[in-house]
């Protein structure tokens, strides 16, 4: 009887770590859309099985066990959607490591040198962390990097899953986390009295490449949708 209540335990665990969704019928389902999600217009942008929708490095992001998982390698770390999106809405799921850090970038320009950025970013990062204990407010988990700090005490610790929605329709930047709201921005109300000179373009942008942006940690990421906003 130990036994057996150990398998089940052990069995559970690799349930909730792991990256296939299991359902009732004891099949292995790659993300479809709910029927929900099929009838508002939501498009998969990662079905657990390739990168067939994204592009750049990788080498460094690959596809283990239905995720895709950020292996640092030494290069830059990012990874762009092939498709370019304006106003949109995103979905998620991601799982950080011990220390890590990374980013979520909307519309982005894609950047084929070793380093660099060139669009927003929403940072990505293990808040509980004690090497980042001392940061910015607006360089935890959610925030608008470098501008809007987001509301702490809804990520779940490393190793668990997290669930987000970011919501972009024009300067509106919007975003759920575990299903509670951590960052509700609009960029032009930000930047109204900051002096133009001051002001960096790659806010403004009006569309782009959505984007993970690794910076030598590693991160899991699984059920990647997206719908289009008119």
């Amino acid at each position: 009887m130990r036994n057996m209540k150990q398998y089940l335990m052990i069995s559970l665990l690799l349930i909730m770590t792991g990256c296939s969704s299991i359902h009732s019928g004891g099949h292995t389902d790659r993300y479809s859309l709910s029927l929900q999600e099929r009838i508002k217009g939501y498009e998969i942008l990662f079905d657990g099985t390739d990168m067939s929708h994204w592009t750049s490095n990788t080498n460094e992001y690959i596809v283990e066990d239905g995720c895709i998982v950020m292996r640092p390698a030494g290069g830059h770390g990012n990874l762009y959607s092939k498709k370019k999106f304006g106003d949109f809405i995103l979905r998620f799921e991601f799982l950080l490591t011990p220390e890590a850090n990374s980013g979520l970038g909307l519309r982005h320009k894609m950047v084929t040198t070793d380093r660099g950025y060139d669009g927003m970013e929403l940072q990505i990062l293990d808040n509980s962390a004690p090497v980042y204990a001392n940061l910015k407010p607006y360089q935890y988990h959610g925030s608008l990097y470098g501008w809007v700090p987001a509301k702490r005490g809804f990520l779940k610790p490393a190793g668990e899953w997290n669930y987000q929605e970011v919501i972009a329709r024009g300067s509106h930047i919007r975003i759920l986390l575990n299903g509670s709201t951590i960052l509700d921005t609009d960029i032009e109300e930000v930047l109204k009295d900051v002096p133009e000179d001051k002001i960096p373009k790659t806010l403004l942008y009006k569309k782009g490449h959505i984007a993970f942006l690794g910076h030598n940690t590693v991160l899991k990421f699984r059920n990647i949708r997206v719908k289009e906003l008119e």
